[in-house]
């Protein structure tokens, strides 16, 4: 099933039902297919509440940080292991995430790299489940949560 391309399947049956509907008069548009491959979002589920709070929060929060002029800020929230109404809302300086390496000779601010450290805690956890899930499945599907 991942072999066929569902997205120009769905492009070229559109332009046929276009091409019928323009030798019928009943159409008289153009149409020009773009096309993208939806594997990852058309596999995932609906967003949960969190994911649709969260989202909002930060939406909200840039917005206000739009309005009040600050530029060179992120939105973020904290306290997201409390109810939604708890959270607070903050503007992090792009600065706070800059390093500065050295680049073709010259010094430049950059987002440092996060590299995996294969010697620590969280690799040892993956790796010590990593020979199970070889051989099965172990993943859940909560179904349709995001309307508790």
């Amino acid at each position: 099933v991942a072999k066929i391309e569902s997205e120009r399947l769905l492009g070229e049956l559109v332009a046929r039902e276009l091409q019928a509907r323009a030798a019928a008069g009943a159409y008289t548009g153009k149409f020009a297919v773009q096309y993208h491959y939806f594997g990852y979002e058309g596999r995932c589920p609906p967003p949960t509440n969190f994911d649709s709070n969260y989202c909002y929060g930060l939406g909200l929060t840039a917005g206000a940080l739009i309005s009040s002029g600050s530029t060179g800020v992120m939105a973020c929230l904290k306290g997201l292991t409390k109810p939604p109404a708890e959270w607070t809302a903050h503007g992090v300086p792009l600065t706070a995430m800059l390093a500065v390496e050295r680049r073709k000779g010259k010094d430049k601010p950059v987002i440092r790299k996060a590299l995996v450290e294969l010697d620590g805690a969280p690799f040892a956890a993956l790796a010590a489940r990593r020979a199970g899930w070889s051989l099965a499945p172990s993943f859940v599907q909560p179904g349709p949560v995001q309307f508790d």
